[in-house]
């Protein structure tokens, strides 16, 4: 049991290391990233592979949020000029792009049978309890420095160019700004957070496959940034941590409710996170913890 609590709390964790990077892509620059799932797979197999080959764990870390920030960079100035609905259907196609590329290229990445073994912080001198205390501790300290930095970024002159930005892309135009640098940072920025949390991924569950990075999860992001409310990383966080609890609350539906199938809780649980964020968007429509509007003197 304690086990199991500690390892959700490190993959509650690992969704608001999520979170906190889409937030910085969507929640400040006002950029709808689907591709989420993408960055999450570029950071765990860059990772994985990396620290497999002989690179120190935290190095290939490093690498991971290095590699996810630069393609990060690179997709936001090939698509500098799509907003809204088009930018979505993009950056959409770029995670499914990368699945694909993980599924068929088994030289590199195994195929769909992926890569297992991947080495974890002192795994092999501990025990499996010790470990999941270990990395629950070194989870919870990433997360307050995440939400530490990103809260400073939101504060910074840059993160109130990138509110005004994300309210008005014309006014900030206007203003001054340099709205084609700082989408292409924000981009950069929230996309290395992304990929290192995807690099924890692969070294917590020690096995990362293709199927683990379908688009659902960058659903499951969304729903937490918009229930904590867009724009806060304390937000960004709480939304995870929400997100989370109803995942795993209604886990256990098939042994209360007798005659469900496997594929009927799942789809049960799938309606109740559904069903919170309409709730949460009924009784609290600018999230749980909601931002302060941008004035023109921030600005």
């Amino acid at each position: 049991m304690v086990s199991y609590l500690l390892a959700t709390l490190v993959i509650a964790g690992i969704y608001a290391i999520l979170a906190l990077g889409l937030n910085v892509i969507w929640g400040l620059g006002g950029m709808v990233n689907l591709g989420l799932a993408g960055f999450f797979a570029v950071g765990a197999y860059t990772s994985a592979l990396s620290s497999i080959g002989g690179l120190p764990i935290w190095l290939a870390c490093i690498l991971a949020m290095v590699i996810a920030g630069s393609i990060g960079a690179l997709l936001a100035r090939l698509t500098l000029n799509l907003r809204g609905d088009y930018l979505a259907i993009v950056t959409l196609g770029f995670g499914e792009l990368v699945r694909l590329i993980a599924a068929n290229e088994l030289w590199l990445t195994n195929g769909s049978d992926g890569i297992s073994g991947i080495p974890g912080p002192w795994r092999g001198d501990l025990t499996p309890l010790q470990f999941n205390m270990l990395f629950a501790v070194l989870i919870v300290v990433l997360v307050v420095t995440i939400w530490w930095l990103t809260t400073n970024l939101r504060k910074s002159p840059m993160g109130r160019a990138l509110r005004a930005l994300a309210d008005d892309e014309t006014a900030a135009a206007v203003a001054g700004k340099p709205v084609r640098k700082m989408k292409v940072q924000a981009f950069a920025l929230g996309s290395a957070v992304i990929g290192f949390g995807g690099a924890l991924y692969g070294h917590y569950f020690s096995y990362i496959a293709p199927d683990l990075f379908r688009p659902l999860i960058a659903i499951y992001i969304f729903l937490a940034v918009t229930a904590g409310g867009t724009g806060r990383p304390s937000g960004a966080v709480l939304g995870a941590i929400v997100v989370i609890a109803v995942l795993e609350g209604t886990r256990y539906f098939g042994d209360v409710i007798p005659y469900l199938s496997g594929v009927k809780v799942a789809a049960l649980r799938e309606i109740l996170v559904g069903s919170l964020l309409v709730v949460i968007m009924r009784l609290r429509p600018e999230g749980l913890i909601p931002a302060r509007p941008t004035t023109r003197a921030n600005i």
